[in-house]
């Protein structure tokens, strides 16, 4: 009967007891590294993930800024092309029409065959009008020549546009590949803040505003153009401003210009068209748009810029607030200047 009982199982001995715990560890930090945990990113706060998400947008809108400059430079070689290829074809028709009418007078020279002009006006049964003919053929050969002339010049001409539009060309494929790079950077930028985001409860989204100071959007800032008791004192600085205010609440897209959406400059640019103000594209150009003044010169319609820089832009309206686009986590609304470091304003009118 003592064949049929199950041998006791020994217990393991402190040297083969260590062992094992050893594999076990062993074992578990493998399957760590496996699954992907092993270096996994230390947890960050919420102010730490404010702080990084602050800071990627920064960067985002630094490479905006250059995508704008890019694609105003791109667009300008797209117009320059389209002219020059324009002006070739009007050039090319030109000539077309002068080789015609080249053609038809060697065609008629020679049906006439080419007689000596002695011998023509020996023949002839009316001399006086021969020699009238010949002084009206001279003056013919010389209008030839000079059709010969201005055909050779329509040839040089086309040459050189289509020469213009090659370097024009080459420029527009030098922009394009800039665009890419700097949507590159900005698409990089912006996913990494989302993922950032993504970390945070509901609860802890909601209570950064995206800028993480006191902002005002459309819902409570739909305000006179006296906004703060201050008045813009230049009727199209005012018109500026009043665009601004209409356009409180509107989405922040990067690259956009209105009417819908708009970036930080875009939105600069837009309520300065709307008065009939032509202003660069970009944060780094429209600082130099105009006259720079200090901080304590503000008034409503200067342009207030931030950061080192340059790379963002407001609207003052008065009272130390300013109307802007601040980033893809907020619409368009009303700020104060200090929640930014200041860099500088232009007063455009």
């Amino acid at each position: 009967m003592a064949a049929h009982r199950k041998p006791r199982q020994r217990s393991l001995s402190g040297n083969t007891a260590r062992a094992a715990a050893t594999l076990a560890l062993a074992g578990a930090a493998t399957a760590t590294a496996f699954d992907g945990t092993g270096n996994a990113e230390p947890q960050l706060t919420p102010a730490q993930v404010k702080a990084k998400v602050d800071q990627l947008y920064q960067e985002a809108e630094a490479a905006t800024q250059k995508y704008d400059g890019a694609k105003d430079k791109a667009d300008t070689a797209q117009r320059r092309l389209k002219s020059l290829q324009d002006e070739a074809a009007r050039a090319q028709e030109k000539l077309n029409s002068a080789r015609d009418a080249l053609g038809s007078v060697a065609a008629a020279q020679y049906r006439d065959g080419g007689i000596d002009p002695s011998w023509q006006l020996a023949l002839s049964s009316d001399p006086d009008q021969y020699l009238d003919d010949a002084a009206f053929a001279e003056r013919a050969g010389d209008r030839q020549a000079g059709a010969v002339a201005r055909v050779r010049g329509q040839l040089r001409e086309i040459e050189q546009l289509r020469g213009a539009a090659h370097v024009e060309l080459t420029s527009l494929r030098s922009r394009q590949a800039e665009l890419k790079r700097q949507k590159a950077a900005i698409n990089g930028r912006l996913g990494e803040a989302r993922r950032l985001l993504d970390r945070l409860s509901p609860g802890q989204r909601a209570a950064d505003d995206g800028t993480g100071r006191a902002s005002r959007s459309a819902s409570d800032a739909r305000a006179p153009l006296t906004a703060g008791s201050v008045a813009a004192t230049d009727s199209r600085a005012a018109a500026a401003v009043a665009y601004a205010y209409a356009k409180l609440g509107s989405p922040y897209v990067w690259g956009a210009t209105g009417p819908d959406a708009f970036d930080c400059s875009g939105l600069a640019q837009a309520a300065y068209r709307s008065a009939g103000v032509s202003i660069p594209r970009t944060t780094y150009a429209q600082i130099n748009a105009g006259r720079r003044v200090s901080r304590s010169e503000l008034q409503p319609g200067d342009l207030v810029f931030f950061y080192s820089g340059i790379s963002h832009v407001g609207i003052y309206i008065g009272n130390g607030e300013m109307i802007h686009a601040p980033n893809p986590s907020a619409p368009v609304r009303i700020a104060p200047i200090d929640e930014m470091p200041f860099a500088g304003a232009t007063r455009v009118v």
